[in-house]
């Protein structure tokens, strides 16, 4: 977790631990899944960026375990959340923030020339 951290990641804005969809949460989404938009890749001196763009109407299929009603945003989602999701990503993205005034942008990173760890 403190690698989370070294990102930068507010691990109070997340779950404790990841919560599972049910069945029925992952069939509500699904027909949103071919509209959602990825950003291109962009990137500063340490890290890779994209932003992930949901429909609208999707934030409220979105389980309520999932939004930080303090901020009217989601929390930001472990990998095993967003995947759920119906976000497909390559393997390291980190949630690492929502944009306040468009809820339904979520934004990620990874560290630069990010390579999994070897199984």
């Amino acid at each position: 977790m403190s690698n989370l951290e070294d990102m930068g990641i507010d691990m109070s804005r997340r779950n404790p631990v990841p919560r599972p969809l049910t069945d029925s949460e992952r069939q509500r989404l699904d027909e949103f899944i071919d509209s959602i938009h990825y950003s291109t890749r962009y990137s500063d001196n340490e890290y890779e960026y994209r932003h992930v763009q949901l429909p609208k109407a999707m934030l409220k299929a979105i389980p309520v375990e999932y939004h930080d009603k303090s901020k009217g945003t989601l929390k930001l989602l472990w990998e095993e959340e967003w995947r759920a999701m119906g976000i497909t990503q390559s393997l390291g993205w980190e949630h690492y923030e929502v944009h306040e005034p468009e809820p339904h942008i979520l934004l990620f990173k990874r560290p630069l020339n990010y390579q999994p760890p070897a199984q």
